[in-house]
């Protein structure tokens, strides 16, 4: 069965830091570019984080750019999204997602037929 499972969510306050985990299962990340979403309730779902095929691209939306970095660890077929300064507008469901033939990296989640489940992000005082 082809899955992404992610990981890493949790309840912070604000400035403190998390890292969530996408691991896939039934196929290998090793050639595919990667994208990270987010959805808070009563938003768009938002493209947050993507990484390409070769690990020589990324791309961070503006609202996170400086604070959030992501990586690939081949070893370990996982994808980390490791954030920082965490802010409550940071609040929402953060999804990993691939598409089988997905080399380049995209914001547009158009372009991607493989998610994970989510994983809830809290940040509150």
């Amino acid at each position: 069965q082809v899955q992404l499972v992610e990981s890493g969510g949790g309840l912070v306050h604000p400035g403190e830091s998390l890292t969530l985990s996408c691991v896939s299962s039934g196929f290998t990340l090793d050639n595919l570019a990667i994208g990270w979403f987010r959805q808070a309730p009563g938003k768009e779902r938002e493209g947050v984080s993507c990484l390409n095929k070769n690990d020589d691209y990324t791309f961070y939306a503006d609202s996170v750019k400086g604070r959030y970095t992501i990586a690939r660890d081949r070893a370990k077929n996982t994808v980390y999204l490791h954030m920082n300064n965490l802010k409550p507008e940071d609040t929402a469901v953060y999804v990993c997602a691939t598409d089988l033939y997905l080399a380049s990296c995209t914001p547009s989640s158009f372009h991607y037929g493989t998610w994970g489940q989510g994983t809830q992000v809290t940040v509150a005082s």
